[in-house]
């Protein structure tokens, strides 16, 4: 495999292992990011640093995990940026709306960058150890000469179709779904307990019978135990992808209503503080639903 040179925009408790990933695999990384701490870390392990994102834009591709769809617009959705961009693919990585992916993709096009949906399943250590699981999507073209990056970061790729609208939609899926197995397992561990039965034994019983793997092992724990901290996803986060989930649903006309209902808990979470916890601290609200003692 050739060594690529690569900017690397946003490196928040992901993409500092993504990155990391990278210069492991032996590619050329110029990282940057809005607070300096992630930055010189990053350098300490051999990458140069990016004084603004336009210098991240000067190598032959760009990888970004940026937040949301707003710090993806500000930053990297720049006519000015991409006009004078050396880049001639971007790899987006962030979770970001059906509406955006569209954006990117056109705007890119029309600076004759190729542009690549990449949105990722799995916590900050498993990005330390490049074993996620990448959902893309995008031309064949621009997918081949992504695939040594994915496969510097992840375990596996999954290709959803040539537009990356499809990998977001796809992982916007995902996270829904996800969502709704937190909101259940909350439920499910509120009614045991309301009737003298403890979270613990029943979700030990589930995910040793009906419901093996890692969302119900892990997440079920995390509710029956009523341990959110420290948060792997915050709860906002959870929030957002619900948003996102229903804001699409609006536009492909598919009812969610098991959205509405996760949208009320998640706010309700935030209103009684919770926002620095896990997602998983939307199994509170359950609890208080419940009349159980927090």
């Amino acid at each position: 495999m050739d060594a690529m040179t690569v900017g690397f925009v946003g490196l928040g408790a992901m993409g500092q292992g993504m990155a990391a990933s990278l210069l492991r695999a032996g590619h050329s990384v110029r990282v940057w990011n809005r607070s300096p701490e992630p930055v010189a870390a990053l350098v300490a392990r051999g990458a140069e640093a990016a004084d603004t994102p336009a210098d991240a834009f000067a190598g032959e591709v760009v990888v970004s995990m940026l937040a949301n769809d707003a710090a993806v617009e500000q930053l990297l959705l720049d006519p000015a940026l991409l006009a004078g961009a050396r880049a001639t693919l971007h790899v987006n990585m962030a979770t970001v709306s059906v509406a955006i992916a569209e954006r990117a993709e056109a705007l890119h096009a029309e600076h004759g960058i190729d542009y690549v949906a990449a949105p990722v399943l799995g916590r900050p250590p498993v990005a330390e150890a490049g074993e996620l699981n990448i959902l893309a999507a995008g031309a064949p073209r621009a997918l081949a000469r992504a695939e040594p990056l994915l496969a510097a970061m992840g375990r596996r790729t999954w290709h959803f179709g040539d537009s990356p609208r499809q990998a977001n939609t796809a992982k916007i899926s995902t996270n829904f779904l996800l969502a709704c197995a937190i909101e259940s397992m909350a439920e499910a561990c509120s009614l045991a307990e309301a009737n003298g039965v403890r979270p613990t034994d029943l979700v030990e019983m589930l995910t040793g019978t009906l419901f093996p793997g890692p969302v119900y092992s892990g997440y079920g724990a995390m509710v029956a135990e009523r341990r959110y901290e420290p948060a792997g996803f915050k709860l906002p986060l959870g929030l957002k992808d619900v948003d996102l989930a229903l804001t699409a649903g609006a536009a492909a006309r598919v009812p969610l209503p098991f959205g509405s209902v996760l949208r009320d808990a998640f706010l309700d979470a935030l209103a009684h503080g919770d926002g620095e916890k896990d997602w998983a601290a939307v199994a509170a609200v359950a609890r208080r639903r419940a009349g159980l003692p927090a």
